[in-house]
């Protein structure tokens, strides 16, 4: 069923993004004033269901690479946001019909709003994650054979570019270092796909699942119960932990805000390490949960999101866990995500404590 982003809907939808952003994706209020102006100089935006796409349409993915510390300081303007999708339609010959989140995290959940809105293009309800991840080829459609490229990128010097590759992991590769030539955050387009093609490879109504969690987060307030309660509710997950930030150790190298944050409670601690998304959660030395299930902060008492760049000493936090979908939990999945991928040596906890083993012919 389709429905209809306005601008009062923004701040809510942000808000959840920015939860299921697992502290990654981007400073959500970044995100929604580029959202909002959109919307205000070009009109609301209409998202559709992925049963509502033609089988013969041209989806494209809109999402800001780079590291989203950059991004605070760095403002992508409307036409950045809209010149990779007019590059990217040019060289495919072809007129594109509908935009799709790479993400649902953080500002990738709302540029792709700022897009629809200044292209005048439908909006697709679902995503290629159901979360957030650091790499461009860290999408379900990868899995499903989808190619990144031709993906085309633009700065806020007007500098546009398409890049052909042989596979995903190339285009990450080389977008990344034209990515930071370019300042370490630029606006990409890419991931072709037919309407069928995205009802197989994409995560289903995405956004309507970010705009659920804000009002959600909104309305606990407003009837003074425990929005994160709420939160975890909304997710199936559970709360891990809750404490005072006492130390952050945040550095963007390569393109990427990496670090640890160590939050300490009333007789333990625990250390988070993320790479623009927390992929760890350790309890005194014990691993809780990894990537690729989703590991949440949120503020104590409001439950407010905060991201990885958003992390400060004397912050009284919870942290949440979650499920992630189940299309992540398989080998070849794992092998993309999982905390081997980002150089830890243990296998993929999931958010109830259980520890993922993968049966021989899952592995094949």
């Amino acid at each position: 069923m389709s429905w209809t982003i306005t601008r009062d809907l923004i701040p809510g939808l942000a808000r959840g993004a920015a939860v299921l952003g697992t502290g990654g994706g981007g400073d959500p209020y970044i995100g929604a004033l580029l959202a909002s102006q959109a919307l205000r100089l070009h009109g609301d935006v209409t998202v559709v269901s992925l049963d509502e796409v033609p089988d013969d349409a041209l989806v494209l993915t809109v999402a800001m690479m780079g590291a989203p510390t950059v991004m605070v300081e760095k403002l992508p303007s409307l036409d950045e946001v809209t010149a990779p999708v007019r590059a990217l339609g040019a060289a495919l010959g072809r007129a594109v019909t509908h935009i799709a989140c790479a993400e649902v995290g953080g500002v990738n959940s709302t540029i792709p709003i700022a897009a629809a809105a200044a292209l005048g293009l439908p909006l697709i309800d679902g995503d290629g994650m159901g979360r957030a991840f650091p790499e461009l080829q860290m999408v379900l459609p990868t899995l499903y054979g989808i190619e990144a490229s031709p993906l085309a990128f633009s700065d806020e010097k007007g500098n546009v570019g398409v890049l052909n590759t042989v596979d995903n992991s190339w285009t990450e590769r080389i977008a990344r270092v034209a990515c930071v030539e370019m300042g370490c955050s630029v606006m990409i387009s890419g991931f072709r796909m037919s309407g069928a093609q995205a009802r197989e490879a994409l995560v289903a109504d995405s956004l309507s699942l970010c705009r659920e969690i804000g009002e959600g987060i909104d309305s606990a307030r407003e009837a003074k119960t425990d929005p994160v309660a709420r939160v975890v509710a909304l997710l199936g997950g559970r709360e891990l932990f809750e404490g005072k930030v006492v130390d952050v150790e945040r550095a963007t190298t390569t393109g990427f805000a990496r670090g640890r944050a160590r939050i300490e409670g009333a007789d333990s601690a625990l250390e988070l390490s993320f790479q623009n998304e927390h992929l760890i959660a350790t309890l005194d030395g014990q691993t809780l949960v990894t990537t690729p299930d989703l590991i949440i902060v949120l503020d104590h008492d409001s439950g407010e999101p905060i991201t990885t760049e958003g992390l400060r000493y004397g912050q009284r936090v919870r942290v949440i866990a979650a499920p992630s979908d189940e299309r992540w939990h398989g080998a070849a999945a794992l092998a993309m995500v999982g905390p081997g991928y980002f150089g830890y040596d243990l296998p993929s906890h999931r958010f109830d404590g259980r520890v993922e083993t993968l049966v021989e012919e899952d592995a094949a």
